[in-house]
């Protein structure tokens, strides 16, 4: 039997995800609840949602922006649906067509159904995996949540360091999918659903993955049209809500993209959130201000500090639950925190830069494959690059540090590997620097980024053509999930706040996968076709700023009160003596980095947030 206070305990601990509502199952030994943040049909949106045989019985976690539209068919056939709730929505898809329904929901979710005649346990995440779903088989059962504190909660459950999932972290700045940082927990794929009956195994399928279809013979303007047309579409489903909706603005440009389609969708004033860094080169709160008044949006600035950042970062790291070292988080968790003062619904920015080439390494794999001939496997480069010597400038110091990071992305031969060597937080070289001997001999015994490429891109569907598509493929199907949607999922959940991305729409994401390279990357221009597509609805001279990003001067800070921080967490936290890293090499780290002889925030910033994650395991879960 499930005892309904154990059931209670994980929704206990997910609360802040849902404050509004909650409830739960309990049937033998099956039990699942959930905690509600209510958006759609706040009154009849109760869950576990229950058919009307009772035979099935839903918990979820997301929204579908497309559940009108599955509805028709049902409505047609007779369905008598008590409520205009997207959880029942599901619940009738589901009922009608099983596990094809997946593939027709256009949204971010993450779904169990339980049905009690078979007693099977059927789990679905979205294509994209915007919404987390973690998993643990232990003790002949299974056990899922939306983060991994609703796991901890269970009784009798080992949760083991993973060391691979260490090495990723600091290797990439995060845990891979589909690992967690425990052994005995997973998450489930994006795309991906899993059944489990009274007998026998798990069984995991796909239902969606992303395929490159390029399609030719249309002009730029008329990709630009389509751009434009599938922007405003997919930006209006996503305003869909029962209470207001608001927008992050950065002062980029896919935020500005998604805020301009959002206004002219809307028939009341959009409120835009933007955090900046007052007097840092990072700071676009100029560029976001005349954004939003050229939208005539209402306009909240709230500036982000140092001091601030170090009160807040134990509570910033601890949403994930495991070590994450993605320096964005913090502005994303700030950003929240005011965002939710006012509404419980944001729209984002996110995945434009995946879909459509729009960062620098993109831009380096595309000219990098046509100067090939030339530029050979760049072991000269690396040799020439490698014997200028570090200078009294810190300025020419970062410059000489990020052309050998060049060198060794040209030497890796084809975009899988360039992904890999262009995502790290630190190169092989550091890594040998800083971890253990013990550490670096159990987890860096080849100098190639072969065994990553075969791990997570070795199958029939991953593409094998140009480095261009093989670099925005594992953008979207490893870095989104493992990265960059974890951030804005824990950060803005943390406070109560869903953030929504219509750009990461499978439906935007499958059209997206057919305009040519040349549309979305032309010289050094990336997202052409979306530049293009905002062009007449914001100021020409956004279009032609330098991207930013979600960026913090952490480099500065370091070289201040956050290095203060950073050297009492890696001492303090008990970390230094966990046998994964060598203390004279961190130690070298700090020293060169306060000199300016090489900028290590990166790697500096991993350690403190694991040192934070390292002590607050300890000291909850000791014994």
């Amino acid at each position: 039997m499930v005892p309904a206070d154990l059931v209670n305990a994980q929704c206990d601990a997910i609360v802040h995800r849902g404050p509004d509502d909650s409830g739960i199952l309990t049937d033998g030994d099956f039990g699942f609840g959930m905690r509600r943040l209510s958006i759609l049909d706040i009154e009849r949106g109760h869950q576990p949602m229950f058919s009307h045989d009772g035979r099935l019985a839903i918990v979820f976690n997301g929204e579908i922006f497309n559940h009108l539209a599955v509805r028709e068919p049902l409505i047609a056939a007779g369905y008598p649906f008590a409520s205009h709730s997207d959880t029942e929505t599901i619940l009738a898809a589901f009922e009608t067509w099983g596990n094809e329904v997946w593939a027709k929901l256009e949204g971010m979710f993450a779904v169990a159904i339980w049905e009690r005649r078979s007693r099977t346990l059927t789990l679905a995440r979205d294509p994209l995996g915007i919404k987390p779903l973690y998993i643990s088989e232990q003790h002949g059962g299974l056990s899922f949540a939306s983060e991994l504190k609703a796991l901890r909660v269970l009784p009798d459950h080992r949760f083991e360091i993973n060391e691979r999932a260490v090495h990723d972290f600091f290797s990439f700045g995060h845990v891979r999918r589909p690992r967690s940082i425990f052994h005995q927990v997973t998450s489930l794929d994006p795309g991906h659903f899993m059944t489990l009956g009274a007998e026998g195994p798990s069984e995991v399928r796909s239902y969606w993955r992303p395929r490159f279809r390029a399609h030719q013979g249309l002009s730029t303007d008329e990709w630009t049209e389509q751009m434009r047309s599938m922007l405003q579409a997919t930006t209006a489903r996503h305003l869909q809500s029962d209470v207001p909706v608001a927008a992050f603005l950065s002062g980029g440009i896919d935020s500005s993209a998604v805020l301009s389609a959002m206004t002219m969708a809307s028939s009341r004033p959009i409120k835009a959130f933007t955090i900046g860094h007052p007097g840092a080169k990072v700071d676009e709160t100029d560029a976001a201000r005349r954004i939003a008044a050229h939208l005539g949006c209402e306009h909240v600035v709230a500036p982000l500090d140092m001091s601030e950042s170090i009160d807040r970062l134990p509570q910033i790291l601890g949403c994930y639950d495991e070590p994450f070292a993605d320096m964005a988080a913090i502005p994303t968790w700030f950003a929240s925190k005011l965002a939710a003062r006012d509404v419980k619904v944001v729209l984002c920015g996110e995945g434009g830069d995946e879909l459509f080439a729009g960062y620098k390494r993109h831009r380096n794999a595309y000219a990098l494959e046509r100067l090939r001939p030339v530029v050979g496997k760049g072991s000269t480069l690396s040799a020439v690059i490698n014997a200028i010597p570090v200078t009294g400038s810190e300025r020419l110091n970062v410059a000489r540090q990020r052309a050998r990071r060049f060198a060794e992305f040209a030497r890796v031969p084809d975009g899988y590997q360039q992904f890999f060597a262009a995502t790290q937080i630190s190169s092989r070289e550091l890594r040998h620097r800083t971890y253990s001997p013990d550490f670096w001999h159990r987890h860096e015994r080849e100098d190639s980024y072969l065994p990553l490429e075969l791990e997570y891109f070795s199958a029939p569907t991953a593409p094998r053509a140009s480095a261009l598509e093989q670099f925005l493929f594992a953008d979207l199907s490893l870095n989104l999930p493992s990265a960059m949607l974890t951030r804005l999922d824990r950060a803005s959940m943390a406070h109560s706040l869903e953030a929504r991305v219509p750009l990461l729409s499978h439906k935007m994401v499958d059209w997206a996968l057919t305009v040519p390279e040349q549309i979305k990357l032309r010289g050094r221009t990336g997202k052409l076709i979306l530049r293009r597509a905002i062009a007449p609805w914001i100021p020409r001279d956004i279009l032609a700023r330098p991207k930013q990003g979600f960026q913090i001067p952490m480099a500065a800070w370091l070289r201040g009160g956050f290095g203060d921080l950073a050297r009492d967490v890696w001492s303090g936290s008990g970390f230094a003596d966990a046998g994964y890293l060598d203390p004279a090499g961190v130690e070298l780290l700090f020293r060169e980095h306060g000199e300016g002889s090489a900028d290590h925030s990166r790697m500096l910033y991993a350690i403190t947030a694991f040192g934070i994650w390292w002590h607050a395991e300890r000291s909850t879960f000791a014994g």
